[in-house]
């Protein structure tokens, strides 16, 4: 990326925030994904809207990529298909979790992935993480252990612990992402597509199942104008919109700053669950969400400083 002086050219810092605004867009519809999920889904629903999410969306990323899509080899399919089976498991637990706790304690609590991330990372290269990255974390877990108490000190809800095991499944994503030799070079593009391929796959076949919720057809004829808009959202501007925007801001910025911008997802969770979803969280809670937004930031200085 060129560098630019503030003193010799002062109007490309401002072009240069007018292009991170699409991004940080995206974090602020991914903040908002988590009412708006709560707000379409219940806990019989769950597989049905995923199902209709992703079918929305899935056909739109084929065309777009199709080339692209011919392109990739027998390996490289198998690779992106078992991530998607991982995929999908994230956004079972997600929604699952939404569904059993607050639409701002699940942005905060998943949050958490990017203190988990260079966690599992060192340990897997065995190298011990700065003193600085450990004391963010230990910041971070103590606000999510505030966030999660609204009636006194109690084990956090199911919602809570389903929006945890999330993060550290977003995790081993992350991770195995990384390692995949077989995914390695492949466009990004069609790596995503043959994922949430995979992930929808999984819950088709969740959803045929008895015991597992009411059918997709079932649910799409229930709903109604504000849940189809819902489910658009989800679909459209949570899926679609900021998967092209981060294609295209990585190839136009740093990783670095896409992250930073991105890494405010929680914090638009919060706005949008207080804000808009009427959500309260008491004192313990808030101090809880000050401390995690602050770990989260801290440790990412930590991690890229």
């Amino acid at each position: 990326m060129t560098s630019y002086s503030l003193v010799e050219r002062p109007a490309v810092p401002r072009r240069a925030w007018l292009g991170d605004l699409p991004v940080l867009a995206v974090a602020v519809v991914w903040g908002a994904s988590y009412l708006a999920a709560k707000g379409i889904t219940t806990a019989h629903t769950v597989v049905a809207v995923l199902v209709l999410r992703f079918s929305l969306v899935l056909p739109v990323l084929a065309v777009a990529g199709r080339q692209r899509l011919r392109a990739l080899t027998a390996r490289q399919l198998r690779g992106a298909g078992l991530l998607g089976l991982v995929l999908g498991a994230i956004f079972l637990l997600e929604t699952y979790g939404v569904v059993h706790t607050s639409a701002t304690n699940a942005g905060l609590i998943i949050s958490l992935t990017m203190i988990f991330t260079p966690l599992a990372e060192a340990a897997v290269q065995r190298k011990a993480p700065p003193a600085a990255f450990l004391g963010a974390a230990a910041v971070s877990v103590a606000g999510v252990a505030l966030l999660t108490q609204q009636g006194g000190f109690t084990v956090p809800g199911l919602g809570d612990l389903l929006m945890l095991a999330a993060a550290l499944v977003r995790t081993l994503n992350v991770l195995l992402t990384a390692r995949t030799e077989a995914v390695r070079g492949a466009d990004p593009l069609s790596l995503t597509t043959v994922q949430l391929g995979g992930a929808v796959l999984v819950f088709a076949v969740l959803a045929a199942l008895p015991g597992t919720g009411e059918r997709p057809w079932d649910v799409a004829l229930s709903f109604g104008p504000g849940q189809w808009a819902g489910l658009v959202f989800l679909s459209v501007f949570c899926t679609l919109f900021a998967f092209f925007v981060q294609t295209w801001a990585l190839r136009r910025s740093s990783p670095s700053r896409v992250s930073l911008l991105l890494g405010t997802e929680p914090l638009w969770a919060a706005v949008a669950g207080i804000a808009l979803g009427g959500e309260h969280l008491g004192a313990a809670g808030l101090v809880g969400a000050v401390l995690v937004l602050g770990g989260t930031a801290w440790g990412r200085r930590a991690v890229a400083g």
